[in-house]
C-alpha cells in the first residue's frame, strides 16, 4: 500500500470518477472524537485504508451485479431467440394442418366407404382412392400432432422468457443499488482526504510506506517465498499484458483498455493470454487452483484480504503488478503491499474441469499442477 501520497494528490480524480454516475446518499465518515488535527497519524491511516477497504469491497460486489446481469441478459436474449423460432414453426404447423384439412374434406363424401366400394364401376380404383384418403388422415393426424407440441412449447417457453425478463429487471435493480454503495463510499474518501493537511498527507504517505516495507521484510524471512519458477506461456503473456498497462488509471469496474479496477486488470491480462477467468477477485479465489506462495510463478494471482476482494498479479522477486485503488494507477508494488490471503494459478485447472479456448488466442503451454493449497 506504498505510494499514499501520490493517491491523495489524486483526489480530484476521485471526485471525477464519482459524479460519472447518479450518487446516492453516502455513507456515514468516520467521526473522530476529537478535531482531525488532534489524532495520531496512525489512527487516520486506519481510518483512510479501512474506507478504501470498503470502497474496494463495494466495487467487486458491483463487478459481480454486473456480471450476473450480463449472463441473464443473454439468457433472456436466447429464449427470445428460441420463442421467435417457435412462433414461426408453429405457424408452419398451422398452414400445414389446414391444408391437409381442406385435401381430406375434398375427397371425402358422405357415403360409407363400403357402399362407395359397391357402387363402385371400378372397385379397385375405389380401394386405391381410400388407401389415398386414410394416409391424408393419418398425415393430418400428424400435423395437429406437431402443431399441439408446438403450442405447448411456445407456452414454455414465453413463461421461462417473461421469468427470464423478470430476474434481469431485478438484477438490473441490484446493479444500481451496488452502483449507488460504491459511488457513496468514494465520497466518503472524498470527505476524508479533504479534511487532512498538506503535513499530514506526507506523514500518512511516510507510515504506510513504512508499514509495507515491514510487512515485506517479514514475508521474505518468512521463508514462505521460494525461488522464483519459470512463468509458463500463457503466465508469460498475461504478465507481459499487465506490465503494459502501467500508468493506467484505476477506475471501479473497468477491465480496460484505458482503465481498470483490481480483477478487471488480472482477468484482462489472462484473457488475452488465451485463458479466460472469472471477472471478480472473490470468483477468482473460488473457482482457480491454489498454489502455496513457496511454489508462485510469474503470471500467479495473489488474493488479498480475509473476503478476497482484492487481487494482483505476481511477477517474480516478491513484487506483483495491480491497480491498487481510486486515485492510483497501475503499478509494480511488493506482494506484501495488503494481507495475504492466498494465491491460484489461472492455467492449472483442478482436476475434472474443463478449459475454454478464446478464439484466435495463442496455444497455451503445458501447466505444472499446483503442490497443495494456501490461505
Amino acid at each position: 500500500m506504498s505510494g499514499v501520497l501520490r493517491r491523495l494528490a489524486c483526489t480530484a480524480v476521485v471526485a471525477a470518477q464519482a459524479v460519472l454516475l447518479p450518487v446516492a446518499p453516502a455513507g456515514a465518515a468516520p467521526t473522530p472524537d476529537r478535531p482531525v488535527a488532534d489524532r495520531p497519524v496512525s489512527e487516520l491511516l486506519t481510518d483512510l485504508q479501512r474506507l478504501y477497504r470498503q470502497t474496494e469491497q463495494a466495487t467487486e460486489s458491483y463487478n459481480a451485479a454486473a456480471e450476473r446481469l450480463a449472463a441473464q441478459q443473454a439468457v433472456v436474449a436466447r429464449l427470445d431467440g428460441e420463442l421467435a423460432r417457435v412462433r414461426l414453426a408453429l405457424r408452419g404447423s398451422r398452414i400445414d394442418a389446414g391444408r391437409l384439412a381442406r385435401r381430406q374434406y375434398q375427397s371425402g363424401t358422405d357415403f360409407s366407404p363400403y357402399v362407395r366400394l359397391l357402387l363402385a364401376r371400378d372397385p379397385q380404383h375405389m380401394l386405391d382412392e381410400g388407401h389415398v384418403i386414410g394416409q391424408l388422415a393419418r398425415e393430418r393426424q400428424a400435423a395437429v400432432t406437431r402443431l399441439a407440441g408446438a403450442e405447448r412449447k411456445q407456452d414454455a417457453l414465453a413463461k421461462r422468457a417473461r421469468a427470464a425478463l423478470d430476474t434481469r429487471l431485478t438484477l438490473a435493480g441490484q446493479q444500481r443499488g451496488r452502483r449507488d454503495d460504491v459511488t457513496g463510499r468514494l465520497k466518503d474518501v472524498e470527505r476524508m482526504l479533504a479534511s487532512l493537511t498538506p503535513d499530514q498527507l506526507a506523514a500518512l504517505a511516510r507510515l504506510e510506506r513504512d508499514e509495507t516495507d515491514r510487512a515485506q521484510r517479514d514475508l521474505t524471512d518468512s521463508g514462505a517465498l521460494g525461488d522464483d519458477k519459470p512463468p509458463s506461456g500463457e503466465g508469460d503473456r498475461a504478465v507481459r499484458y499487465a506490465l503494459e498497462q502501467i500508468g493506467k488509471p484505476y477506475r471501479w469496474g473497468a477491465r480496460g483498455p484505458g482503465s481498470y479496477d483490481c480483477s478487471g486488470l488480472t482477468s484482462e491480462a489472462w484473457r488475452h493470454a488465451g485463458t479466460p477467468i472469472p471477472r471478480t477477485s472473490q470468483e477468482q479465489w473460488a473457482r482457480l487452483a491454489r498454489v502455496p506462495l513457496h511454489d508462485l510463478r510469474p503470471g500467479d494471482l495473489v488474493v488479498y484480504f480475509a473476503d478476497a476482494t482484492h487481487v494482483a498479479m505476481y511477477l517474480g522477486e516478491g513484487k506483483v503488478v495491480q491497480a491498487p485503488r481510486p486515485g492510483d494507477t497501475v503499478r509494480v508494488s511488493p506482494l506484501a503491499a495488503n494481507p495475504v490471503l492466498g494465491a491460484v494459478r489461472p492455467d492449472a485447472p483442478r482436476p475434472g474441469t474443463l478449459r475454454f479456448a478464446v478464439p484466435g488466442a495463442a496455444p497455451s503451454a503445458p501447466a505444472t499442477p499446483p503442490h497443495g493449497n494456501s490461505g
